[in-house]
This record gives C-alpha cells, structure tokens and sequence, in this order.
C-alpha cells in the first residue's frame, strides 16, 4: 500500500513539472519581453501612467519566474528524502502561485501595450476581453471540469 501511494506521489509530481515546463517558458517569453523593453527608443514615448504599468506587469512576471523556479530549489533540498507528498504540495503551491501572477502580468502587459498603441478606453475594453479569456481558460473550464470529475477516468 505504501509502495503505491510513493508511484501515484511520484506520477503527481513527474505531472507537475511538466506543466511547469509549458508555464516557465511563458513567463521568460514575457521577462525577456519586459527586460527589453525599457531599453528601446519608444519607452520614452511612454507617459506616468504607462510607466507605472510597465512596473507592475515587471514585476508580477518576476514573481511568477521566481514562483515557477522554486520547485527546483526545494527539490534540491529534499532530493531522495522520501518527502515526495510534501515536494508534490509545494509545487502545486508555487505552480498556482506563477499562474496567478502571470494572470496579472499579461493583463497589465496587454493594457500598457493597448493604452501606447490605441486610445485608452479601447485598450480598457481589449484588456477586459484578455482578462476573461484568461479567467475563462485558467480558471473557470479547469476548475469547472475538475468539480464535474470525469467519467473515463478510472485510474485514480
């Protein structure tokens, strides 16, 4: 029984860091977007306001890379401890916690490119729009499907 409890830990957390694989690379796409961008020539075109914007999506994406690589240093410190169920509980956590903040860093990334680009209550309306796919496909179809359950999986 213990031997199958450590496979299904094991399984649950092979399963985490492969999503964290996928979402890792977004937000460094995004960091190296945002690392670059004060050094071009038009962010001195930008105003308070998108300023401050670049500074909150800067820093929610730094957050989220921090969140997403901590896996990796507690799996350094608990590596072939036999801790796999509280390894697997601290990735879900940080893993939730980089989604999360990369939640906000795309939307704020959106309306500062939006709010430069077009005026500002169209950028308020396509950031909006960006914010609900967000919530839509990040939170409320998984989470709406994992309540629901699913009847072809039996595996457990």
């Amino acid at each position: 029984m213990a031997e199958e409890s450590e496979t299904r830990w094991r399984r649950r957390y092979t399963e985490l860091l492969q999503e964290l694989r996928i979402a890792q690379t977004g937000v460094q796409i995004l960091f190296a977007f945002l690392l670059a961008l004060p050094f071009s020539s038009a962010f001195g075109e930008t105003n308070a306001f998108q300023r401050t914007l670049y500074i909150i999506s800067f820093l929610a994406t730094a957050a989220a890379a921090v969140a997403t690589i901590a896996p990796v240093a507690f799996h350094r410190a608990l590596f072939r401890q036999g801790r796999d169920p509280e390894l697997a509980r601290f990735t879900h956590w940080m893993t939730t916690t980089g989604l999360l903040l990369m939640v906000l860093a795309v939307v704020v990334a959106v309306l500062l490119v939006t709010d430069f680009v077009l005026e500002l209550p169209i950028a308020l309306a396509l950031t909006g729009l960006t914010l609900l796919w967000l919530l839509l496909l990040w939170v409320l179809v998984p989470f709406g499907r994992s309540r629901a359950g699913s009847d072809s999986d039996t595996t457990g």
